[in-house]
């Protein structure tokens, strides 16, 4: 090991060279990666007799609000509310969350919904991950552990929501609540930290302050919690349901 070497460094080196050179992968359009195992999470105390989800009904969702937006930024210091990332150009900028404008090209009806990590069952970025950086924890919550992602990125390129972004450069005097890295993949996290403490997602808090009532967060696995009553009164739908993903985020009035 060279002197200034980190024993991290030399593993995620050592990692890639076995990899590229024993399984034939290549990053390349087109390209088909073999023998890639599926990530496991780490051991850990979420249970899986939840499920945690958010739904959103885009009828009260207004288009120019983006209260959601801001309260993520604000609670993970990321985007335009971090001035780490000012010297940043706007296509590498963080994205955790999202508006996305949808327009009805037969009726020119036009909606407005936030697009953020689907939180899916069967979620693709795990899939792909050949370090185990990317994984899904028992109450569905899908994260990335920094430590050990090595920016491949293939969990971007598996993702359908493109709800996923790379830190491209280095970031300075960040939050001790949501420590981020250059080099690594990032996304919503449904707000993990304070779900663990009995919370509500940020975004969640900031549309009921603002008294839209446009999200709702909790346990899709307990019929009477209040998502789970009214998904069943009045359903939700998933984008892209025929992946077959089940996600946690499902959506109304699409």
């Amino acid at each position: 090991m060279k002197k200034n070497e980190s024993y991290t460094d030399q593993a995620r080196r050592q990692f890639i060279s076995k990899v590229v050179a024993g399984a034939g992968l290549a990053v390349a359009p087109g390209v088909v990666l073999h023998q890639v195992a599926q990530a496991k999470p780490a051991d850990q105390p979420a249970s899986n007799k939840v499920r945690w989800g958010i739904l959103i009904n885009t009828n009260k969702c207004a288009t120019g609000c983006t209260d959601c937006v801001s309260a993520c930024q604000e609670e993970h210091a990321w985007g335009a509310a971090s001035e780490n990332e000012a010297h940043s150009s706007k296509l590498q900028k963080a994205q955790w969350i999202r508006k996305v404008k949808v327009t009805d090209k037969q009726t020119g009806y036009v909606m407005s919904l936030p697009m953020m990590c689907q939180h899916c069952k069967n979620p693709p970025c795990v899939d792909v991950c050949p370090t185990g950086a990317s994984m899904k924890r028992a109450d569905g919550i899908v994260l990335v552990d920094r430590h050990i992602c090595i920016g491949c990125r293939y969990c971007m390129l598996a993702c359908p929501y493109k709800a996923r972004s790379f830190i491209h450069e280095e970031l300075h005097d960040q939050s001790v609540n949501a420590p981020r890295g250059m080099g690594t993949v990032e996304a919503c996290n449904m707000c993990v930290k304070r779900v663990d403490n009995d919370g509500i997602p940020a975004c969640v808090e900031a549309c009921n302050q603002a008294e839209h009532n446009a999200m709702l967060f909790g346990d899709l696995k307990d019929p009477n919690s209040d998502i789970s009553i009214e998904l069943k009164q009045h359903g939700g739908e998933q984008i892209r349901e025929d992946l077959g993903l089940d996600t946690g985020v499902r959506y109304q009035g699409i």
